[in-house]
């Protein structure tokens, strides 16, 4: 009868421990919410790779951190019931150019929404495919203006941490490397505007940082925000998401991965949970 009631006892231990551990690790991972990705997936075959990256390891993520992650290059999806139903959007590679749908995406971050956006979907050049003709966007909402220059080929960098106090870069070292990027400059000094908290930036020691051939690719010194957000939104934005590729060698073959980085993922992760569960 002992050993019955032991056995018992330690069936009930076992599965009260089994409960525990599942419900810690629901606690830790926090209250789900739900992202959506818009892309487009044409043209630079280095933002396109970065784009089915993105689709791949976003998902993953969701599992570990308990989000949903949905994803479209249906454009026409930027409309009010339809990001009604998430609670952060991403651009991969580029904007909405349809009056309605950058109307909806304005209204939508004034309402409270989260937005993360990478590389590309800043880029505005009067002239070009993408002419910067969207004030709201490019000159308050990102506060960066019109693309200026960038590095070529796309290279790691060192970046420096300018905000340790951010939830964003919760976790991150002073200094790190990340993975191969083009890196953007533009057209306004966003030390100058208030609105704008710069959480890294590229560190001096990455300098030269680009390998040309063009002497305007590879630069030398300055100051270079790669990561910031506007006080005003729940937002971020990231200058990476343009992997390198073998253009030298004519097979456009990916050579390196924008996920590669175990800090440069959990800057990432940290970005993703602040603006699905945190606030302004």
């Amino acid at each position: 009868m002992n050993t019955r009631i032991f056995r018992v006892a330690a069936t009930i231990i076992t599965l009260f421990i089994i409960c525990f551990c599942f419900y810690t690790a629901r606690a830790q991972a926090g209250k789900p919410f739900k992202v959506i990705a818009f892309y487009t997936g044409r043209n630079d075959k280095a933002h396109i790779s970065f784009m089915h990256e993105a689709n791949k390891r976003f998902p993953e993520m969701g599992k570990k951190y308990n989000f949903t992650y949905d994803s479209t290059s249906n454009w026409s999806n930027m409309n009010p019931a339809f990001l009604a139903r998430y609670q952060v959007v991403l651009f991969l590679d580029t904007r909405p150019d349809d009056p309605a749908q950058r109307a909806a995406f304005e209204q939508y971050m004034k309402n409270g929404g989260g937005w993360m956006g990478f590389h590309f979907s800043a880029f505005a050049l009067t002239p070009s495919d993408f002419p910067q003709n969207w004030d709201w966007y490019h000159n308050e909402f990102l506060g960066s203006g019109q693309y200026v220059s960038n590095t070529w080929h796309p290279t790691s960098a060192i970046l420096h941490v300018e905000d340790a106090k951010h939830q964003v870069t919760k976790g991150l070292p002073t200094t790190f490397k990340t993975q191969p990027n083009e890196w953007y400059r533009w057209e306004h000094d966003l030390r100058k505007n208030p609105d704008i908290d710069i959480l890294l930036a590229v560190d001096s020691t990455s300098f030269p940082l680009g390998n040309g051939p063009k002497l305007y690719e590879i630069w030398h010194s300055g100051y270079y925000p790669v990561v910031w957000t506007n006080k005003k939104y729940r937002m971020v934005y990231f200058n990476m998401g343009h992997n390198d590729m073998d253009y030298d060698g004519g097979t456009n073959r990916t050579l390196s991965s924008t996920f590669g980085s175990d800090t440069q993922n959990q800057l990432f992760i940290n970005a993703l949970l602040w603006l699905g569960r945190g606030k302004k």
